[in-house]
């Protein structure tokens, strides 16, 4: 048993403490050690006053003169405060640091991570909470290694802030290759929503998690004799482990109630016990209090208010008193052991009081006091942000000041990366409620936060936003594409299409009825399941015809049109002038960039993707590696960079980088499993083009693995995928001998895109695959199937396209006939920018025609390539000759 240290009831928490502080001794000490630069986890839960803070200040005792010790904790009236305890963890370090110190230290991640912990001004932008997470991780990942070892305590963590418990979780799953100690206390079941998921995760993680559990009788008596002295009978000290439950909070303040009592420790005086409980809890507490007097009672109102860190002088203001007799209230509240001084302000000397205070504020009393705090926090300058937390307690009381300065908070929120932060400002500025002509506006703007989040959500708002009076022609454009986007994203294209033709139908022919069409084109250009493809293509082709591309209108409506007829096969020289005029001087055009929000970013990737397949692989290339370098920078690190990420990647694939395909096609499964595990169209993408790369590099097992975690079967998502995703999974099953499977879903595929008039041979290569498959049983339909996409190819005119069909048809011809085919469908692959393909088609020629020489050009394309079993191939070849 771990046995009380001088002073007794101080340390009544540890007693029957040796397992979990031996744990904390082990990970300090390993942490410590010359022979690791892991870190470790420990988390301690359990019901209020059983002792995690005494556990957790005994682990600062262990580190001292040993390692640096960070720590912060939660506050039940500070839930709602973004990066709260975060901020408390690592400002300290970071404001003793010069700028020009910070900025080394954060690096890249400086603009990204400074604002969230308030010591960096927020850009213009509004980062993605994942990406602020990474940042967050990333900064303290630099300062472990400049601090190394490094001990975080976080205590209270059922009361921390959702976007610091958001980065806990995360941080808490990387320590094996970081130098630092965290350790966690809660109490279990008081988190809700995503904090209590972000709490079990951490659990999850840790090495171990630890239930703390009340002292025993015996434990009890024990701490009671150590602090009255052993001349404590049994049974007193077995009335005080009945009273206080083994509790080690209470158990301690009983004794020290007794001590001020000077009541004796003797069976005859056990009566007495509940009586002194009461008095140091609950509304005992409150009595005890009240004793003290009304000047240090509203003082200890007005701090419970503020919180934590508590200023004497903010205090002062809020309760109405004056310097000196703030001071003296707070004396009295440190000898009644209620409240304790530090270097940054006054704390609750246990939550348990804190509670207990905040809970005997009268409502009415309480709810005027926030508002109070709000005004004196905003006085101070600290901002809208910082004062939010307690505008959110005020009554509605229809003040359209309180709704400004909610807006404002909510600004402010996006602009470091705490999105919910900004919907719980302004939903509260809603219940004001906002003046008739502010209303509408109150809503566009909690559409637009929750668009990402909750698109379910962001329907409602927008839709009652337009049914009001007040949004200008441009926010009701604004607002109608994104509530179409909202809709699309939760697959409900039909009513996001009628959305927007109900609104272009109000408008006059300009500008905002021009971008209205471009978004309904776009939507239904994506649409697997789209009726009437080619009159849809026909009427896109009439509107895009004559326009210049003189504003961004007109350059979507030329993206749109260019993909349009890249997925249809027209001529690929007319899909890259379309393109071309859709730029300015060869750049994304102001307001059409990968971070400008009015335009919806599928545009960008319909643009990337009508290069890519129209030979353009270098335009393409720099569209994307644009596109991931704009997210990173601007934080978005979440299904944006996870999309760029995959469309870069299948650049790298079509150009014959297997290697660095995929890399980059992992990585963007990497980011986007962090937004949604599986079952998102991004997910989709990028996994159809990571299964195409792997089939190319030979490693089918591995392309059916990914095939199985993401469930690539057919698909019943209204979405269009680059490449074709059942032309990949028909050339899948081939590959993993699953015949009939493949010819089915080839079949399917050719009857699917022939009735949308999609015959773009490169991006939906089924023919070829189909041909090969029937070429034993059915030579005739092989020969049928591959003559009629030749044609095509021909039509779409671009090298790869042409070789690819002379490639086929050579593979499907036998002889002299063969080999000359091959010859030709060589001289235009080696022409193209897609080396894998050039590749194949110099090994398949070296092996009809006999030519070592041209198996071994094949041979080194295809090791330069990254292609394993076509390499593999062509030794075999080469070992025969």
């Amino acid at each position: 048993m771990t046995q009380g240290r001088p002073g007794g009831g101080a340390w009544a928490p540890l007693w029957e403490r040796d397992e979990e502080i031996g744990a904390a001794e082990r990970a300090v000490s390993g942490l410590c050690s010359d022979m690791t630069t892991e870190g470790g986890l420990l988390v301690f839960s359990g019901d209020a006053g059983i002792g995690k803070t005494a556990l957790m200040a005994e682990v600062r005792r262990l580190a001292h003169g040993r390692a640096t010790v960070w720590a912060a904790r939660g506050g039940e009236t500070l839930k709602t405060v973004p990066f709260n305890v975060v901020r408390q963890l690592l400002q300290p370090a970071l404001v003793a640091l010069t700028p020009d110190e910070v900025r080394e230290y954060l690096g890249d991640w400086y603009e990204i991570a400074g604002p969230a912990l308030g010591i960096a001004e927020p850009g213009s932008g509004r980062p993605e909470p994942q990406a602020v997470c990474d940042g967050l991780i990333a900064v303290v990942s630099r300062l472990s290694r400049v601090y190394w070892p490094l001990v975080l305590l976080v205590d209270d963590a059922h009361w921390a802030d959702q976007e610091t418990l958001h980065w806990l979780a995360a941080f808490a799953e990387r320590l094996d290759d970081l130098p630092v100690l965290v350790v966690v206390a809660h109490r279990p079941g008081e988190a809700t929503g995503d904090s209590a998921r972000h709490l079990a995760r951490i659990g999850a993680a840790a090495r171990p998690a630890t239930q703390l559990r009340n002292l025993t009788p015996e434990a009890t008596a024990g701490l009671t004799r150590a602090t009255l002295g052993e001349h404590a009978d049994a049974p007193f000290c077995r009335e005080v482990w009945a009273v206080t439950n083994g509790n080690p909070y209470e158990s301690v303040e009983l004794l020290a109630k007794v001590q001020d009592s000077e009541l004796e420790p003797v069976e005859g005086s056990a009566a007495e016990l509940r009586v002194l409980n009461r008095s140091a809890r609950g509304r005992g507490l409150v009595a005890r209090l009240e004793e003290l007097g009304t000047d240090v009672t509203r003082f200890a109102w007005a701090a419970a208010i503020l919180g934590s860190a508590i200023s004497v002088d903010l205090a002062a203001s809020l309760a109405g008193l004056p310097r000196d007799g703030a001071e003296q209230c707070a004396e009295r509240l440190r000898t009644a052991r209620i409240v304790t001084g530090g270097e940054e302000g006054l704390e609750f000397v246990h939550p348990l009081i804190a509670s207990a205070v905040y809970q005997s504020i009268p409502p009415a009393t309480r709810t005027a006091m926030h508002g109070q705090a709000a005004w004196a926090v905003t006085r101070s300058g600290r901002g809208a942000a910082a004062a939010s937390r307690h505008l959110l307690e005020v009554i509605p009381d229809d003040d359209p000041e309180l709704v400004e300065q909610l807006r404002e908070a909510a600004t402010e929120h996006l602009a470091v990366g705490a999105p919910d932060a900004a919907r719980r400002c302004l939903e509260r500025a809603l219940r004001e409620p906002p003046r008739p002509d502010v209303h509408a506006r109150v809503l566009y703007e909690l559409g637009c936060a929750t668009l990402l989040t909750s698109p379910v959500t962001t329907v409602g708002h927008l839709r009652e936003a337009l049914s009001m009076r007040g949004l200008s022609q441009e926010l009701r454009v604004d607002a109608v594409c994104r509530l179409s986007q909202a809709l699309v994203h939760n697959d409900q294209l039909g009513e996001g299409l009628r959305a927007i033709t109900e609104e272009a139908a109000r408008l006059p022919v300009g500008t905002d009825r021009l971008r209205l069409q471009a978004v309904h084109f776009m939507w239904e250009g994506i649409h697997a399941g789209e009726e009437d493809s080619p009159g849809r293509s026909r009427r896109l082709a009439a509107l895009a015809g004559s326009l210049s591309g003189r504003d961004n209108a007109e350059r979507a409506l030329l993206i749109l049109r260019a993909f349009d007829a890249m997925t249809r096969g027209e001529n690929a020289e007319e899909v890259v002038e379309l393109c071309d005029r859709a730029l300015v001087n060869g750049r994304l055009a102001p307001g059409l960039g990968w971070t400008d929000a009015e335009w919806s970013f599928e545009l960008r990737l319909m643009l990337g993707g009508s290069y890519a397949f129209a030979d353009r692989l270098d335009r393409a290339e720099s569209l994307f590696t644009e596109a991931v370098k704009a997210y990173e920078t601007a934080g978005w690190s979440g299904g944006h960079l996870a999309l760029a990420h995959a469309f870069l990647g299948y650049v790298y694939r079509r150009r014959g980088r297997l290697r660095d395909a995929e890399k980059s096609l992992r990585e963007s499964l990497r980011l986007a499993d962090r937004v949604g595990q599986g079952g998102l169209p991004m997910h989709w993408e990028a996994a159809s083009m990571l299964i195409d790369t792997l089939l190319a590099r030979g490693h089918a097992e591995q392309a059916s693995a990914v095939a199985d975690r993401y469930g690539f079967a057919p698909p019943n998502a209204s979405t269009i995928y680059v490449p074709d995703a059942m032309s990949v999974r028909g050339r899948l099953l081939l590959a993993l001998g699953r015949r009939e499977e493949g010819l089915n879903e080839l079949e399917a595929t050719a009857k699917a895109l022939t009735a949308r008039g999609q015959y773009n041979t490169v991006l939906a290569p089924w023919a070829y695959d189909l041909a090969r498959a029937l070429a034993d049983e059915d030579p005739r339909r092989a020969a049928d199937v591959v003559t009629d996409a030749r044609v095509q190819a021909e039509r779409f005119g671009t090298d790869t396209a042409i070789g690819e069909a002379l490639r086929c048809e050579a593979a499907l011809a036998s002889g002299p006939r063969s080999v000359a085919l091959y010859a030709k469908a060589v001289a235009y692959l080696e022409a193209s920018p897609c080396a894998y393909e050039h590749a194949v088609a110099r090994v398949e020629y070296g092996v009809v025609s006999g030519s070592v020489e041209e198996l071994q050009r094949g041979l080194a394309l295809a090791r330069s390539c990254g292609a394993d079993e076509l390499a593999a191939r062509a030794e075999r070849f080469l070992a025969g000759v």
